[in-house]
């Protein structure tokens, strides 16, 4: 190839980049409201069309989150997050800043990962001590976890009085009860059964009444609790609908407070 060949294409390359970019930046008719990134419309995966963030790559939970935070006042970040201390579960960076910003203390932590500030089983932190968080954050960490009951207690444990978990779990549309199936252990068949390989079970509507009977009030957010025009704008509802047969077309935030008694 000549290097005047070779030139060419590359200006054919980024040409097409930045006419995709204009494309997509007009008219603003989206914005994430975690990041501010205005445009045209949001980039699709696998299951949900148009409903990642271009920018930050916020999926639906985190905006749902967010704008709870932002616009609830009974669950706004003066209420629960700011001045308090923070721990965050398996810690995604499009809601580091949004939380550590509101913290007086933030704390990262997963099982397997190096990159947090402990190492910790959800559902066996014996090196925590009781009531020593104020928030708990663990975005679609629970279906991971072989004993997510047990987790929920612990979770509820190391909450101070009137706590809050902020928790989101995949919901499979109208399933009532959470499905698990212990006997499948390939990553095949955990896939088919459960919408991932590393999946251990998909919940139902059910879930709330979990985290009540480990001690919680609960408090479940989805779009219905913003105007029509912010559902539409910031994507707090796939616009299109996934026709897969395990997706959470309707995603929900719990905020779990830990009850003074409980």
């Amino acid at each position: 190839m000549s290097l005047s060949s070779d030139l060419s294409r590359r200006i054919v390359r980024k040409g097409l980049r930045v006419a995709r970019a204009v494309m997509t930046a007009y008219p603003k008719l989206r914005e994430c409201n975690v990041c501010g990134w205005e445009g045209r419309r949001f980039d699709s995966d696998e299951w949900h069309p148009f409903t990642i963030c271009p920018n930050c790559r916020s999926q639906v939970r985190h905006r749902l989150l967010v704008g709870a935070l932002a616009g609830q006042d009974e669950l706004s970040y003066a209420r629960i997050i700011d001045g308090r201390t923070v721990l965050h579960f398996a810690p995604e960076p499009v809601l580091h800043s949004v939380l550590a910003d509101h913290a007086a203390k933030y704390v990262t932590a997963d099982y397997l990962r190096d990159n947090v500030d402990l190492r910790l089983d959800i559902s066996d932190m014996q090196t925590v001590r009781s009531n020593s968080f104020d928030v708990v954050v663990a975005c679609d960490v629970l279906e991971h976890v072989p004993d997510d009951r047990k987790a929920m207690r612990e979770i509820h444990r190391i909450l101070s009085p009137d706590g809050y978990a902020i928790l989101t779990v995949p919901q499979k549309d109208e399933l009532a009860v959470t499905y698990e199936d212990n006997s499948l252990v390939t990553p095949e068949e955990r896939e088919r059964a459960f919408g991932q390989w590393d999946h251990l079970r998909i919940y139902g509507d059910d879930f709330a009444g979990m985290l009540e009977s480990a001690g919680f009030k609960v408090t479940a957010v989805d779009e219905t609790w913003f105007p029509e025009h912010a559902v539409r704008r910031h994507i707090l509802l796939p616009p299109v609908p996934s026709t897969h047969p395990l997706a959470t077309n309707y995603r929900k935030v719990f905020f779990a407070r830990k009850l003074v008694n409980g």
